[in-house]
């Protein structure tokens, strides 16, 4: 019995892997975003990880690196009404009965035009077919980009190609490291003053002021903290919200994101395979739940566009 010479390539579980990179002052930055749900893989400039990773026969553990449309976070019980009708999402957070993060985590994107070997940006979209819970045609489409800093910039944008305005939210879910320096040893400042408060269920109910150890104003270590809340009243710096995590080395790395993106949630956690502590930024339009809220929802109407961009900047401090 013959054997080939060698073995098929084994595809990740991710699907086709499209890689950037860029020479820029600050060393050779390079990026690599998976086809299921644009996620983003991995991210380095100079040898140093900035986002977090996972073995290529895995998914996405946590939601790690997927970019959420067309909600981010969760809709309660996966229902919500649409001009007085009850729509229901399907629950793909049984643990808390909801709907979470969007309808394209298990979709490949494809690229737009050919992929060439080298470039620094890749553009990719995925459609959102009408479906039970949500009667509407989207394409969303992401353009990952390395600036001339080394920083990795990332443009969302929905199209609405069906018939009806539609409801939507956008947001993403990287995962942040600075090489490796433990998370724990890690200082998170964020630009936020409001903390919504929610249910078991992870529901928004309220909101209030950031304080104690909800308060990341003047930067706080974060040590063994869990945490899984999303936070508003961003400030704006040159036109930009940032969230910053500092190494005691003096070395960071900044989430910025548009206006548009006036929502961050901050998750915490011990789960993340192979991390004692994992740290997830997710820049948000809006927060859990805006299907029923209506805080911070737009509606898309036909033929019309939307797009906002996000990012993460690795910096040395001092």
């Amino acid at each position: 019995m013959s054997v080939p010479a060698t073995a098929p390539a084994v595809i990740p579980a991710t699907g086709t892997q499209y890689g950037i990179v860029r020479e820029t002052p600050a060393g050779r930055a390079e990026a690599r975003i998976a086809a299921l749900a644009g996620a983003l893989r991995s991210y380095a400039v100079a040898g140093t990880d900035y986002v977090e990773t996972y073995p290529d026969n895995s998914l996405p553990p946590s939601a790690c690196g997927i970019l959420l449309a067309p909600w981010p976070n969760r809709v309660a019980g996966g229902q919500w009404t649409l001009h007085g009708e009850p729509q229901q999402l399907d629950i793909t957070e049984p643990s808390r009965g909801n709907a979470s993060h969007g309808l394209l985590r298990n979709t490949g994107y494809q690229p737009v035009g050919a992929p060439a070997a080298q470039d620094s940006s890749i553009t990719l979209s995925a459609e959102i077919f009408p479906q039970h819970g949500y009667p509407f045609h989207l394409v969303h489409e992401v353009t990952y980009s390395l600036d001339d800093d080394g920083g990795l910039r990332v443009r969302q944008g929905l199209t609405n190609v069906g018939e009806d305005p539609a409801p939507f939210a956008l947001g993403a879910h990287p995962f942040l490291r600075i090489g490796s320096v433990p998370v724990e040893d890690l200082t998170l400042t964020l630009s936020a003053e409001t903390r919504l408060t929610a249910n078991e269920n992870l529901i928004p109910e309220g909101s209030e002021p950031a304080a104690g150890n909800y308060d990341f104003r003047a930067g706080l270590r974060i040590g063994d903290r869990g945490l899984d809340s999303a936070y508003t009243g961003l400030d704006l710096t040159d036109g930009e919200h940032r969230h910053l995590l500092a190494a005691p080395d003096g070395r960071n790395v900044t989430l910025w994101s548009a206006p548009e993106f006036g929502y961050v949630h901050v998750f915490l956690t011990d789960k993340f395979p192979g991390r004692s502590r994992a740290v997830a930024l997710e820049p948000m339009t809006a927060p859990a739940n805006a299907f029923n809220s209506g805080v911070g929802l737009r509606w898309l109407e036909p033929g019309n566009a939307f797009a906002a961009e996000w990012g993460i900047r690795p910096g040395q401090g001092g």
